[in-house]
């Protein structure tokens, strides 16, 4: 009877107790032709390429870059966003994905390499969520002209915003006024739930599938919308404003423009969100990573500046049609999408079908983002717990999609894009910043970026020094830096969050403050616990055995562990032939 209990124990660990070939059956996301046959790989390179471009690819290309390009300089703002594309998020880009594939584990299963950041990295992932950066600007106030000649300043809503305000949101005056959960949007955010969960009820090879469509739909209604908003008169003069005879080199000796050159393309390319890392964890051991990095970030970048030139050539037509400069019309983020836009889109022919295209293109956007986020957090609890939840994809894709529905439900009240704001204003900046640095110090400090360049090196070949002599640099000292300047750089310039004109009560502000610092402090507090649980009998001792790689840390399978890591332990291996072992030996007492 002891043995079966020892055997029935190591059933119930925390790592893989099946064999291949049983998992291979069980698992209805793992494919014949799959090298790993327990987590399943993608089916083919195209489905990873378009996953990560539709992850990277987001609102933010289309409602946030446009806005920044014009407000920093026009043209001269892409040189301080390409040099920051190179110096940070090329970098950390390829971190994440190079890790990612060669563990062949997820967003918190791969900090077995650095075990003293396992478990805060995690909490950032998971609580950090998925939300773009967006700088909302409203335009409330407009001129009239009194009979006698006067100015007076009249506040006032054009048709877009009030159907905004006061049908799509039925907003509150503000957040103190919760009011009633809007029914026809929690309707909207339960379908939106339901075609996630849909399309990732077979993981990679269901989604995999999705994006084909998803991913691509975008590229195509931006080109509709290009050809059809360069032909509209007045055309001309968006662009121009934008990015053209209009640049002015002057703001490149502005820090603000560098800091929204480089806060732009480390949210664009969705780096620290842990989704690179887990999409790339289902890569083949040999699969290119460097490659697939500078194809991603170019495809993300060069489509933030194309989609900057569908939405200037209409807003230009919208500027000549109402006799304004572009500058009046031309806003960020839900002003953007919601209020300018439409207004613009209205005054085409056929106004409904641009329409139809335009906001159909924002729920592509936003649906491939959120496959990768919430993919993310099940790759992470099926590496945590392989034996009891892999084989139970369906039911654990249902939950999740069900708890991440209520829990967004506070958004869909009459006060829930006030919630929303206060959210991205507080959550989806710091926690990011600190998560990317702490990858650099991780593996390139504590890992040791020497050893980690081993290791993709079996992965994609060896590369000469002067090759990796530029990722040293970057991930050693260049990266960090700047990520380090962007965070004190925002907590210095730091704004109490409003929406348009209203301003946030001091205890929503107090709010905001608890929910960042909620999501980095277990990052010291589980560090030292670490440190007090690990072995040794001094500090020093202590501190250099929590940062020490696991004993199963390395390539998932055994055949791409080479002689770097062949004595490494195998969990799988281990204790399936323990079990074994246990079960034949009690066979005689059944």
């Amino acid at each position: 009877m002891g043995k079966r209990k020892l055997a029935l124990a190591f059933s119930q660990s925390d790592h893989q107790t099946h064999s291949p070939e049983d998992m291979a059956v069980t698992n209805e996301h793992v494919g014949e032709s799959d090298e790993n046959v327990e987590r399943g790989n993608w089916s083919s390179k195209a489905d990873y390429l378009l996953s990560m471009i539709g992850y990277a690819v987001g609102l933010g290309n289309v409602w946030r870059f446009p806005y920044l390009a014009y407000r920093n300089g026009g043209g001269a703002f892409l040189i301080p966003y390409v040099i920051m594309l190179i110096f940070a998020g090329i970098p950390l880009f390829f971190l994440e994905c190079a890790i990612g594939q060669f563990a062949s584990r997820g967003p918190v299963a791969v900090w077995k390499a650095v075990p003293i950041l396992k478990d805060p990295l995690c909490n950032l992932t998971l609580d950090g969520g998925y939300f773009e950066i967006v700088n909302t600007t409203w335009l409330h106030v407009n001129n009239g002209t009194c009979p006698n000649g006067s100015e007076i300043n009249v506040p006032h809503q054009g048709p877009s915003e009030q159907y905004w305000d006061k049908v799509a949101l039925d907003r509150t005056s503000s957040i103190d006024e919760t009011g009633e959960v809007v029914w026809y949007l929690a309707l909207c955010l339960l379908l939106a739930w339901l075609i996630v969960g849909t399309a990732l009820s077979k993981g990679i090879k269901s989604s995999g599938k999705v994006v084909y469509f998803t991913a691509t739909f975008p590229y195509v209604v931006l080109t509709i919308l290009l050809i059809r908003g360069v032909t509209l008169e007045g055309a001309d003069k968006g662009i121009d404003f934008y990015i053209g005879r209009q640049s002015d080199f002057s703001k490149l000796a502005n820090a603000e423009v560098w800091k929204d050159a480089a806060t732009q393309i480390f949210y664009s390319i969705a780096v620290a969100f842990g989704g690179l890392t887990t999409l790339s964890s289902y890569n083949k051991f040999h699969n290119n990573c460097y490659q697939d990095t500078i194809i991603v970030c170019v495809v993300n970048c060069a489509t933030s500046v194309f989609a900057g030139f569908a939405t200037f050539s209409i807003l230009g037509h919208m500027a000549h049609v109402q006799g304004k400069p572009v500058s009046e019309v031309a806003q960020s983020g839900f002003g953007l999408a919601f209020i300018a836009y439409p207004d613009a889109l209205v005054q085409l022919p056929v106004s409904p079908l641009w329409s139809i295209l335009f906001f159909f293109m924002l729920i592509t956007l936003g649906l491939d983002s959120q496959f990768a986020s919430v993919e993310t957090i099940m790759t992470s609890l099926q590496d945590e717990f392989p034996a009891l939840l892999r084989t139970k994809r369906y039911y654990l894709t249902s939950v999740i999609c069900l708890l991440l529905y209520l829990f967004g439900l506070v958004c869909v009240t009459q006060a829930g894009i006030y919630w929303v704001n206060l959210i991205d204003h507080f959550c989806a900046g710091w926690g990011l910043l600190i998560t990317g640095g702490l990858e650099f110090i991780g593996i390139s400090w504590i890992y040791g970026v020497n050893r980690f360049i081993k290791d993709i090196e079996m992965m994609i070949g060896e590369r000469n020094w002067l090759f990796w002599l530029w990722w040293r640099l970057c991930w050693i000292f260049i990266s960090p830096c700047l990520l380090a300047v962007i965070l004190i750089w925002s907590l210095a310039t730091f704004a109490s969050p409003t929406y348009g004109s209203v301003e946030y009560p001091v205890w929503a502000t107090a709010l905001g403050w608890c929910m960042i610092i909620f999501c980095i402090m277990w990052i010291p507090i589980v560090a030292v616990m670490k440190i007090i649980r690990a072995k040794g009998s001094t500090l020093c001792q202590r501190i250099t055995a929590a940062c020490t790689s696991a004993p199963d840390w390395g390539p998932y399978l055994k055949q791409h562990r080479g002689e770097r890591y062949n004595n490494q332990d195998h969990p799988e291996q281990k204790i399936s032939n323990v079990q074994l072992r246990d079960i034949h030996e009690i066979t005689p007492n059944f």
